[in-house]
């Protein structure tokens, strides 16, 4: 009879976990803002020019 426990090599990768996810997401869109305030920034302080 053959062996039927799982392999190292067969065993699946487990996904992200939820907690992963969310603090994915949260840096993504934390990034995104701050480069959208630095150009917000940039019109609005515009340096005078000579």
């Amino acid at each position: 009879m053959a062996d039927k426990s799982p392999r190292q090599h067969m065993s699946k990768k487990a996904g992200k976990s939820l907690k992963e996810k969310r603090a994915a997401k949260k840096s993504k869109t934390h990034d995104r803002d701050r480069v959208q305030s630095d150009q917000i920034e940039d019109l609005l302080h515009q340096k005078k020019r000579r």
